[in-house]
């Protein structure tokens, strides 16, 4: 995926507050504890735009209203959005979708994912097959590309409020691991050889 944004519109940018990131223990602990490796060890922003994922830091109190939402969505065609709570009152199934949020898969479009409320985390396959854990707080906008292998929780606070953008109609698929075969899969998989790709 190429982000084509506006000067002064940089997914990552420094002065954007970046989210904080790490690589994942093998522990069997709840999926919602932070699962840091002893000595911890921080993925940089940068580290995660070599695996295509992209991120703003944006004011979610005037999401309604905000000027710099409304141009990512321009430029990057997010035409449809929609809001979820996530939360064991506000969501049907509750259990059964976190499990299901969990799964390891991947998607033929990109995941696009704007926290609104609280807190959660994305976990993402780096080149090495590694976990990295994403941390998101309110106010941090994610891009996860088409065919990339990630999993999604809430963390130890157990809501989130979140914006999902698509561009075009909204595609719910996922397709768990092992999807190896889908053409987006092997996109992705040859993107990270080649990031001109």
């Amino acid at each position: 995926m190429t982000l084509e944004l506006s000067p002064g519109v940089e997914p990552g940018d420094a002065s954007s507050q970046a989210m904080e990131a790490w690589y994942m223990d093998d522990s069997e602990e709840d999926q919602r504890e932070p699962h840091r490796l002893v000595p911890n060890q921080p993925v940089s922003p940068d580290r995660l735009r070599e695996l295509g994922v992209f991120h703003w830091k944006l004011n979610a109190d005037i999401y309604e209203t905000d000027p710099e939402l409304e141009l990512i969505r321009k430029e990057q065609g997010y035409s449809y959005m929609d809001i979820i709570s996530i939360h064991k009152d506000t969501l049907a199934n509750y259990e059964e979708k976190l499990k299901m949020f969990f799964e390891e898969h991947l998607h033929l479009d990109d995941e696009i994912r704007y926290i609104l409320d609280g807190q959660a985390y994305f976990d993402v396959r780096d080149k090495e097959e590694r976990w990295i854990r994403i941390a998101m707080t309110k106010g941090d906008l994610i891009t996860l590309p088409a065919g990339i292998y990630h999993r999604f929780t809430l963390d130890r606070t157990n809501y989130t409020k979140a914006m999902r953008l698509f561009v075009g109609e909204p595609v719910w698929k996922a397709y768990n691991r092992p999807a190896d075969d889908f053409d987006i899969r092997q996109k992705y998989v040859a993107s990270l050889q080649d990031p001109g790709a």
